[in-house]
C-alpha cells in the first residue's frame, strides 16, 4: 500500500492564496460543496485585499496578507494568485512542509514538478512527496486530456489537433466587465472602449491568446501542446489555435484526433460515456450537444458532436465543452487537494 500524503485526521488546515479573486472564490465554493474536511481555514491575497472579510460555511474569515503570512502548520495551500507570486512564495510555504496546488503557469513545464489532471494522471503526485508542489494545467487543457484519456488507453493517439473557443473569465474579472460594456456600447450606438483585449471582443472573435512567439503561435497554444504531452506520458503531435470568443463562462474545443490504430465513432462514444469527469451530450437527431451556456456553473467535462473524420484513417472529431473557472481552475485543485488527505 503506498503511503499518504497528509497524515489521516479529522480536518486539515487549507490556505487559499488569492481567496479573493474569482478563481479563489471558486476554490472556497468548491471546498464548502464538497465537503473537504478543513480544521482551520486561512484566506490569503495580496495587501490591497488583506483586512477584507470573506464568507466559509457561514462563518466570516479576515483575509490574511501574503507578505507577511506565516505558513507553518498549513497542510494545504490552494494557490491562484499568478505566476510571479507563485515563484515567489510557493518554495516558502513548500519548505514549511505545506502541499501547494499552484493554478499559475509558473511550475507546469519544470520537469520536477508533478503537473496534474485527477482523472488523467494522479500517479504523478508521487513526484510531489519531496519538494511538495503541484501544478494546476492550463483550463483548456485540462478538459482536453480529460476527453482524449479514455481513447488513449483503448489506442494510442498520434496526433490531436485543436482549435479553442475561450470565454473571458479566462482573462480575468476585468475583462469580464469590458464584453458587458462594450456590448452595452455598441447596443447603444457608441464607440466601444477596448482596455483588456486587443481588440474589441464584444460581437467578435479575436484569435489571440497570450503572447505571441518566434514561431507565430501563441503561449497559449504552446502551453496545450506542451502539457498535453507531459499529462498524457506520451509522445503525441498536438497543434493547437486558441480564440477568445464574447462568452462569459465555458471553453469550448473542436479536438481532431488520429490513432494509431482502428477507432471509430460509436467505440469512442461508449468509452467516453463510461469515463469518470465526462458527461456525453451527442443527439444530432435532437440537435443536442453541449454549449458553454449549459456547462457555466457545472464540474463535468461535456463532449458532443462525435463523428468519424471521413478525410482520414482511424481520426475522430469531437466538441469539448467545460466551465474553465470550476474543472479548468478550482475544481481540479480541489480534487487534487482530495488525493492528499486519502
Amino acid at each position: 500500500m503506498r503511503e499518504r500524503f497528509l497524515d489521516k485526521k479529522d480536518g486539515y488546515n487549507v490556505a487559499v492564496v488569492g481567496a479573493t479573486g474569482a478563481v479563489g472564490a471558486t476554490m472556497l465554493e468548491i471546498l464548502a460543496e464538497r465537503d473537504f474536511p478543513v480544521a482551520e481555514l486561512m484566506p490569503v491575497a495580496s495587501s490591497r485585499s488583506a483586512g477584507s472579510a470573506i464568507e466559509f460555511k457561514g462563518k466570516e474569515y479576515i483575509v490574511q496578507d501574503l507578505e507577511t503570512f506565516d505558513p507553518s502548520g498549513v497542510d494545504i495551500a490552494l494557490f491562484s494568485a499568478g505566476g510571479g507570486t507563485s515563484k515567489m512564495h510557493a518554495p516558502r510555504f513548500a519548505a514549511a512542509g505545506c502541499y501547494v496546488v499552484d493554478n499559475s503557469s509558473a511550475w507546469r513545464m519544470d520537469d520536477d514538478i508533478a503537473l496534474v489532471v485527477p482523472e488523467v494522471n494522479p500517479e504523478a503526485l508521487e513526484m510531489a512527496r519531496d519538494n511538495k508542489i503541484i501544478a494546476n494545467p492550463n483550463c483548456s487543457t485540462i478538459q482536453m486530456v480529460v476527453a482524449l484519456k479514455p481513447l488513449h488507453d483503448a489506442v494510442p493517439i498520434d496526433r490531436v489537433v485543436v482549435s479553442t473557443y475561450q470565454a473571458v473569465s479566462g482573462a480575468g474579472g476585468k475583462a469580464m466587465d469590458e464584453l458587458a460594456k462594450q456590448t452595452g456600447q455598441l447596443l447603444n450606438s457608441q464607440s466601444p472602449e477596448v482596455n483588456v483585449f486587443p481588440a474589441r471582443i464584444a460581437f467578435n472573435v479575436i484569435p489571440h491568446i497570450d503572447l505571441f512567439m518566434d514561431d507565430g503561435y501563441t503561449k497559449e497554444e504552446r502551453k496545450m501542446m506542451d502539457e498535453t504531452c507531459k499529462i498524457m506520458g506520451a509522445d503525441i503531435a498536438v497543434t493547437a489555435t486558441t480564440a477568445r470568443v464574447p462568452v462569459f463562462y465555458g471553453h469550448s474545443e473542436a479536438v481532431n484526433i488520429t490513432f494509431g490504430g482502428p477507432m471509430n465513432a460509436e467505440r469512442a462514444r461508449m468509452l467516453l460515456a463510461d469515463a469518470e469527469g465526462i458527461c456525453v451530450v451527442d443527439d444530432p437527431a435532437g440537435e443536442d450537444y453541449p454549449m458553454p451556456s449549459e456547462a457555466a456553473g457545472t464540474d463535468p467535462v461535456w463532449v458532443g458532436r462525435i463523428r468519424d473524420d471521413h478525410s482520414c484513417p482511424n481520426s475522430l472529431h469531437l466538441w469539448v465543452v467545460a466551465d474553465n473557472v470550476r474543472k479548468g481552475a478550482a475544481l481540479n485543485a480541489v480534487q487534487i487537494a482530495e488525493i492528499l488527505i486519502r
